[in-house]
């Protein structure tokens, strides 16, 4: 395939260059003096070692957004940076520019040693593995100048795809190290002496980027990319063939963060691919930018060390705490086949702006390319499950790489719209404004492909302001329905009511009543349930009616198809659950609704739909306590309001009434009502020993099975009585007892009653 062909080329273009480089110079290379102990005599000694301890502090390291101290961690001491003095020879200045090509980084560049710390490690100190951050927008390494000191152990650990290696300082010598910002380093303990360091931050000046405009490869990478834009994917799992991949993205082979994410901090061969790319990609007349992907694979593998037989049996002994996964070094696991790769561009310089911008976009497979394999690389974070019976027994690695993504400049607009949405639609409302209304229309229709998954983008709220603008100002009913489909109603918020009001005024009251229905297709019962997002949609719902209640106008149309919409996927869902006795796992779930049941029956009030309020109120007067749970809260919650209401309220309290004027349960009345979910024999036997006013307690010889079920019906109603097995004979004896909870239930019930009565009376002035 090209995309290999062109890997191959980029994997002989460049000379291999080192991760880490090794220099030793004379101790008379530099010379330095400490505030407080004075000039620093080569080797160090064990004298000074004890005055630069008198000046120093514990080493912090950082971990995400925090700075910490932890000896288990990082146990060294640092002396600050203020009273350091060092001075480099032309010797030094020499060795870092033989490090700098060793690096691979271009002769018309140059490294900038800044000093960040000095550190003193004594017997028994060292920092565990680690990644270094980037101080410096320009740092692209990390020099560590160890000076001469009698002292063993100590030893600097630099690891890069998968190669390590060691450095040991010297004792009548300045040995330097420099690698690059990505690679995961530690310093072994020192076993005697001490071992006194610098360490710098490499800043790079200069373009990294060679000009390759003459390489005799620009040619074939050039063809390559025409051949890879122009051939059909073959699909998964098919032999049909797709359409031509929209975009290639080849990944590099070193890790950035998006703050040193520049063309010109490019580190290695990664410089030398580049600069090589980007002609290729001009003389194929396509676009190129830099990006960050996120990388996950998952490897079919095992751990040697795990029993095979392991997950049969009880797990009654194992510990809670582990749950068969772990982020341990996943060296220790043996791959096998990989299951599954998945590629994100989170980040990339904006091919306009030349800044950071953030995007999300995943790549198919057909779409990357790379000379070193991700598995090759160390990731960032893993994680093993091991064999559960169904599945496991696969390993999860997470990477973090640059990549170099290149699309044809034909389909531009569309390939930085599927990047970044949001960016699109400000575009075709830029062009639209500015009189571009037929090119504005030609770039939206290249979007139809791919569009669909807007909706899936963070920022929905803001993505669908945009939307509604876009399909406006581009005067074409097609496509601004093609723009606004992919959204959801619950997105909807009062600030977009003028600019809906806008589109209903323009395309009219069909086109708008096809978008809403467009919009609620996953409210449908089965399909979408009462999800946390709608539900709390709901509450706004009146203020978004009210922003849209233009009297007369197709938008106050709208308003009410919203809100007839919104009832019918409530009802729909909560209806058939309100048929049942009541829990507590019922009670909390209802009175929850409340509120999206307010805010309903006020948008419906506001708009007069008089259908809706009727159907509200008949759902409320369902015969069972479920409903009125669900009828109190929704008063509850209308607050201050009052139209629409009423007639709830007076069927409440005449609800409650009818309740406290049944007699009280007997002292000597112990019979419980058994929901009628199951038929079976034992739920028979159940029934009838509940139902019993006087047998309190049931004796039941009952396999493991039964009592299981039995257990289940009486949990699940939380029934009082309790349930104990006693373990004596074949089968084992279910030992069931009625509790005095049965009585204590229905006095509390009662004074519930009483309170929301008087409430009602109070807040509702309902006459009793």
């Amino acid at each position: 395939m090209a995309r290999e062909r062109l890997a191959e080329l980029l994997d002989a273009s460049a000379e291999p260059a080192a991760s880490s480089v090794y220099r030793k110079l004379p101790k008379t290379a530099l010379s330095m003096k400490v505030d407080g102990v004075g000039p620093l005599r080569f080797p160090v000694s064990d004298e000074q070692a004890v005055q630069l301890r008198g000046l120093g502090r514990r080493a912090r390291f950082g971990r995400g957004e925090q700075t910490l101290t932890d000896p288990e961690v990082r146990d060294t001491w640092e002396i600050p940076k203020k009273l350091v003095r060092v001075k480099r020879t032309e010797a030094f200045a020499t060795a870092l520019d033989g490090m700098r090509q060793e690096l691979g980084l271009p002769p018309h560049c140059e490294l900038t040693p800044e000093l960040h710390s000095m550190l003193l490690y004594e017997t028994g100190q060292f920092f565990v593995a680690h990644q270094d951050s980037e101080k410096d927008d320009a740092m692209v390494a990390t020099l560590v100048v160890t000076l001469p000191s009698a002292h063993t152990g100590g030893e600097l650990v630099i690891e890069h795809q998968g190669q390590t290696k060691k450095y040991r300082g010297l004792k009548t010598a300045v040995s330097l190290v420099a690698f690059y910002a990505d690679c995961r380093h530690q310093v072994l303990p020192v076993t005697a002496g001490n071992r006194v360091t610098l360490t710098y931050n490499l800043l790079l000046a200069g373009d990294s980027q060679d000009a390759a405009a003459g390489h005799p490869l620009v040619s074939e990478l050039a063809a390559c990319l025409l051949t890879h834009f122009d051939t059909p994917v073959v699909l998964p799992y098919s032999h049909r063939r797709g359409d031509p991949p929209a975009r290639l993205a080849y990944l590099l082979d070193h890790e950035y963060t998006a703050r040193g994410l520049s063309w010109s901090r490019l580190k290695g061969s990664d410089a030398t691919r580049s600069a090589l790319l980007r002609v290729a990609a001009e003389r194929a007349d396509c676009e190129i930018t830099l990006a960050l992907a996120e990388i996950q694979e998952t490897w079919d593998a095992y751990d040697p060390d795990e029993d095979e037989d392991g997950w049969y049996g009880e797990y009654e002994d194992e510990d809670p705490d582990d749950e068969g996964s772990g982020s341990a070094d996943d060296r220790d696991y043996v791959l096998q086949d990989l299951i599954e790769t998945s590629t994100t561009l989170a980040h990339w310089i904006g091919p306009e702006t030349g800044r950071l911008e953030d995007i999300s976009l995943d790549l198919s497979d057909a779409e990357v390319a790379s000379t070193t394999p991700t598995a090759d690389m160390t990731p960032y974070s893993s994680e093993y499950e091991g064999y559960m019976g169904n599945y496991g027994n696969t390993l999860d690695r997470w990477y973090r790489r640059a990549a170099l993504v290149i699309w044809p400049r034909s389909q531009g607009f569309a390939s930085r719209a599927e990047a970044s949405p949001g960016w699109a639609l400000d575009e075709l409302k830029t062009m639209a404004r500015a009189g571009k209304s037929a090119q504005a229309r030609e770039a939206a229709r290249s979007l139809e492909s791919f569009w669909h998954a807007a909706g899936r983008y963070p920022g929905q709220t803001e993505l669908l302001g945009k939307a509604l603008e876009a399909a406006r100002e581009l005067n074409d009913a097609q496509i601004a329905v093609m723009l606004l489909r992919p959204f959801a109603l619950e997105r909807l918020s009062p600030g977009h009511g003028p600019a809906v009001a806008g589109l209903a005024a323009h395309y009219g009251g069909t086109w708008i009543d096809a978008l809403l229905h467009d919009w609620t297709e996953g409210w449908r019962p089965g399909s979408y349930g009462l999800a946390k997002t709608p539900l709390e949609w709901l509450e706004n719902l009146p203020q978004l009616c009210a922003a849209l209640s233009v009297e007369g106008s197709p938008s106050t149309e709208a308003a009410r198809r919203i809100v007839d919409l919104s009832w019918t996927m409530f009802a729909g869902q909560v209806g058939p659950a309100l048929d049942g006795p009541l829990t507590s796992r019922q009670a909390s779930w209802l009175t929850a609704l409340g509120a999206p049941c307010c805010g309903i029956i006020a948008a419906a009030a506001w708009l007069g739909s008089t259908d809706v309020l009727k159907d509200a109120h008949q759902l409320a007067r369902t015969a069972g306590d479920r409903a009125h749970v669900l009828a109190m809260s929704t008063l509850r919650a209308a607050g201050t309001r009052r139209a629409g209401f009423g007639d709830l309220a007076v069927n409440c309290a005449e609800r409650i009434q009818a309740s406290l004027a049944q007699p009280q349960r007997a002292p000597d009345n112990w019979s419980i009502a058994l929901p009628t979910e199951c038929e079976c024999e034992l739920c028979e036997v159940l029934g009838t020993f509940l139902r019993h006013p006087e047998r309190r307690a049931l004796d039941w010889p009952l396999a493991k099975d039964g009592r299981r079920h039995v257990h289940g019906r009486i949990d699940d109603a939380e029934l009082p009585v309790r349930h104990e097995t006693r373990r004596q004979g074949r089968p084992y004896t279910l030992v069931l007892t009625k509790t005095e909870a049965l009585f204590e239930r229905e006095r509390l019930a009662r004074e519930r009653h009483e309170a929301d009565l008087a409430w009602l009376t109070n807040e509702w002035k309902v006459s009793t």
